[in-house]
């Protein structure tokens, strides 16, 4: 369950998987993530869907290596190396493997005990053992992201040394568990070890006269804290809540000491990783908090640690470009929305058809009103999907953010292709045609201002609130809602390149296509022309609402719900309205317009609090 969003995380699969037994739910979603992983540039779908490369900001490099940000998975999480691909790509600066043991460990899944808050993993935890272990590492290939391979506890120092040198070829560092003497841990020193070695202790047993002794003749190169268990005869329980604890004895071991520090343990939320960074922690690894908190907890780790580190965001220019793109759209489905509540049909439309306007409304008025149906949809959609570009534009590419300039190039680009299937029907409208030619100087010139923009959105977001929890579902509906748009928009297309009617289409029309092009053999061209433009204006609305779902949910960020808000209203006015007006109310038509505005409605309402909220 570890690899989903939060938003389909804790709303629907873990309710549903929290069912079924620890190891399965665990290793369902494991396997399933390391598909999708596996997939050519599916592990670039993965980081690219979720926006959770980290930001250059927060790099460091310890122990030699290059870590692009101090956040980390425990082994405990993947003992069975099911899911490791993927994770790589969530937002991780690196990942644990291990325990490793020489033979494998087939002990339970870890249970968590809501009544005490406390996750409780087996006395021994699970292990492929050294050789599979070995396997799984070398068939990752280029993983990305530095690997810290975790020996457990052995019964020898000869086999601690065993296992070192069996994993040595996939391991950016070593942790060790057994607390030998320093003849000892000179000699791994001496064996042609040349990865760092960090020696991990629980907390309740930290000895800092041990570490200090360590450390001044240079023996490790870093000390790992573990979270504090207690045994409980059915295994070690691991309270949710220790962060407080641990940040003590990080500032214990860096009071005597210049070793880095790793935490492995005692996070829940942004809060408790903020407060072990600021006790002294170089690293944090995330172990039963991630499985309570959800996938996003790295992501709005990075997000708090660079709310932190900012003070005032920097303006970018050229973001006016993107900001006039959609003013400009929104000017033109002004106009369009004026023509379709007036004439409908252009003088060039009369031209082309051979027909004047009071001719068609003789012929079959309601021709004439479903052409204004789609016309009066179409422009709507295009004052909604203005107010999103300029929004977009004011907050996000005004201050460099990379997903509000990726959201605005993907849409941008989909919607100037949109034109393309304007020409593919045999009827060209000029006045789209001038709208397309003064709207892409400007989109091109704000694309090549932005195009480098690579900031990473900071977030005030601290704990799983109640307003937090809540705004899950309104992403959820939010998500949902810019999908379905895009794939209506999609389907709409299609049905325009091929039949251009639905059957409830034709009995409200009242004539089959045959009959209409019997009439004039241009109509359908026309009326097909009407559909492709709102097919494409749906694609590209819907994708623009879809990310700014994914990629804007940020606490205190009123602006992204005002977005939704005054975004949507155009759009969905323009779209259920009409059809009351032009007096086509057939149920089955108009349902998916009365579901999106529902998940419009939901969206809205479980999302305020979180975007409302102020500053602790």
């Amino acid at each position: 369950m570890k690899n989903l969003p939060d938003w389909t995380y804790h709303t629907m699969f873990k309710p549903v998987l929290s069912e079924l037994p620890a190891k399965t739910g665990r290793e369902f979603i494991h396997r399933g993530m390391h598909r999708i992983a596996a997939v050519p540039g599916g592990s670039i779908l993965i980081e690219y869907l979720g926006h959770t490369a980290p930001a250059e900001q927060l790099k460091t490099h310890l122990f030699g290596l290059e870590i692009s940000n101090a956040v980390g998975l425990s082994g405990k999480i993947d003992p069975q190396l099911t899911g490791t691909k993927a994770f790589g790509h969530l937002g991780m600066g690196f990942i644990e493997i291990g325990p490793v043991t020489s033979e494998a460990e087939k002990s339970g899944a870890p249970v968590f005990t809501q009544s005490k808050e406390n996750i409780v993993f087996p006395r021994v935890l699970e292990s492929l053992g050294a050789l599979q272990t070995a396997a799984k590492l070398k068939s990752l290939r280029s993983f990305n992201k530095p690997i810290f391979i975790r020996i457990g506890k052995t019964s020898s120092f000869d086999e601690t040394l065993f296992l070192l040198q069996e994993m040595s070829s996939n391991a950016s560092a070593f942790i060790v568990e057994d607390r030998f003497t320093d003849h000892e841990w000179q000699s791994l020193r001496r064996s042609g070890i040349v990865q760092p070695l960090l020696y991990a202790c629980p907390a309740d047993q930290l000895d800092v006269s041990y570490i200090d002794n360590l450390s001044e003749r240079k023996l490790i190169d870093g000390i790992i804290i573990d979270e504090q268990g207690t045994n409980e005869g059915e295994g070690m329980a691991y309270a949710i809540a220790q962060a407080d604890y641990l940040s003590g004895k990080v500032a214990e071991v860096k009071k005597h000491s210049e070793l880095p520090v790793v935490v492995s343990g005692g996070v829940t939320e942004p809060k408790d990783a903020l407060e072990l960074f600021r006790a002294g922690a170089d690293l944090v690894m995330l172990t039963a908090g991630y499985v309570l908190s959800g996938p996003g907890l790295p992501k709005r780790i990075n997000e708090g640690l660079l709310d932190t580190q900012q003070q005032s965001p920097e303006i970018y220019s050229g973001w006016i470009w993107h900001w006039l793109f959609g003013f400009l759209m929104l000017l033109g489905g002004a106009v369009a929305m004026l023509v379709s509540m007036t004439i409908v049909i252009m003088p060039y439309d009369e031209s082309f058809l051979g027909l004047t306007r009071e001719e068609l409304i003789a012929i079959n008025p309601n021709i004439y009103r479903f052409m204004q149906h789609d016309r009066m949809t179409v422009a709507g959609t295009m004052i909604s999907g203005g107010v999103l570009y300029m929004q977009l534009a004011r907050h996000g590419v005004r201050y460099g953010l990379e997903w509000a300039k990726r959201a605005i190039h993907i849409a941008g680009v989909l919607g100037f292709l949109g034109i393309l299937l304007f020409i593919g029907f045999g009827y060209f409208d000029w006045l789209h045609g001038i709208l397309w030619l003064i709207l892409l100087p400007f989109f091109w010139k704000g694309y090549r201002t932005s195009k480098d923009h690579k900031e990473h959105a900071s977030s005030r977001n601290r704990t799983n609130h109640k307003a937090w929890k809540k705004s899950l579902w309104g992403q959820l509906a939010f998500v949902a809602l810019g999908f379905a748009l895009a794939i209506a928009g999609l389907v709409i297309s299609i049905i325009g390149v091929n039949g251009v009617f639905v059957q409830t289409d034709i009995a409200y029309i009242c004539m089959s296509p045959e009959q209409i092009a019997a009439i004039n053999e241009r109509l359908i061209p026309v009326i097909a022309h009407d559909r492709a433009g709102l097919g494409s204006a749906l694609v590209s609305v819907g994708l623009l609402l879809l990310m700014l779902a994914l990629w804007g949910f940020q606490e205190g960020q009123r602006w992204v719900w005002y977005t939704f808000l005054f975004g949507g209203i155009p759009a969905f006015s323009a779209a259920i309205l009409i059809h009351y007006v032009i007096g086509y109310t057939s149920f089955i038509h108009i349902l998916p317009a009365y579901i999106a505005l529902l998940m419009f409605a939901i969206g809205l309402f479980y999302s305020r609090a979180f975007f409302f909220k102020q500053s602790a």
